[in-house]
C-alpha cells in the first residue's frame, strides 16, 4: 500500500536520525518544500571537523550535551551554506523540537512541523508555534 506523504517522510526521518552520533537521543530531521520535495536533511552530531560524543564522550552542561548540534539546526544550517530557502517548509522530525530550535525554524520560514516522540515539549515552544501560526501535528504509530 503507497504510504501517505507524512508516513513517508517520517519513514525518512527516522533512518536519517540512525546517523546521529550523540548517543543521548537519535534525532533526524527532514525538510520538505511545497512541492514535496526534500531540500535538507540532518541529524545530532558535532560541528564538522570536531570528534563526535560516540568517539570522546558528551560534554554536559545544565544536563545537556552542548557538543551536539540539533538535526533542525543542521538542516537549516545547510541550506543557509548552499543557499537553499526554506520559506514555506515542512519539517519532519522524530522528536519535537527543543525551545532553541522551534525559534530557529519559525524564524527561518517553516511553516508546519511534524514531529513523532513528544520529547521535552516547552510550554513557550507551544506559545510561539501558535503565535506564529505554525501548523503543528505528531504521527505516532510510523514503522521504525
Amino acid at each position: 500500500m503507497r504510504k501517505s506523504w507524512d508516513e513517508y517522510f517520517m519513514k525518512i526521518t527516522q533512518m536519517v536520525a540512525t546517523r546521529s552520533t550523540c548517543d543521548r537521543a537519535f534525532v533526524g530531521c527532514v525538510l520538505v518544500n511545497e512541492d514535496n520535495r526534500i531540500i535538507s536533511t540532518g541529524y545530532n552530531g558535532s560541528i564538522t571537523g570536531n570528534k563526535h560524543c560516540d568517539e570522546v564522550g558528551h560534554t554536559m552542561r545544565d544536563g545537556h550535551c552542548i557538543a551536539t548540534i540539533h538535526a533542525e539546526m543542521n538542516a537549516l544550517l545547510y541550506c543557509a551554506k548552499e543557499g537553499i530557502s526554506v520559506k514555506g517548509a515542512k519539517c519532519y522530525v522524530t522528536h519535537f523540537p527543543c525551545l532553541n530550535c522551534t525559534k530557529a525554524l519559525i524564524q527561518a520560514g517553516i511553516k508546519y512541523i511534524i514531529y513523532q516522540e513528544a520529547y521535552r515539549i516547552d510550554d513557550y515552544a507551544l506559545e510561539l508555534i501558535n503565535k506564529n501560526k505554525i501548523g503543528l501535528k505528531q504521527i505516532k504509530g510510523v514503522e521504525e
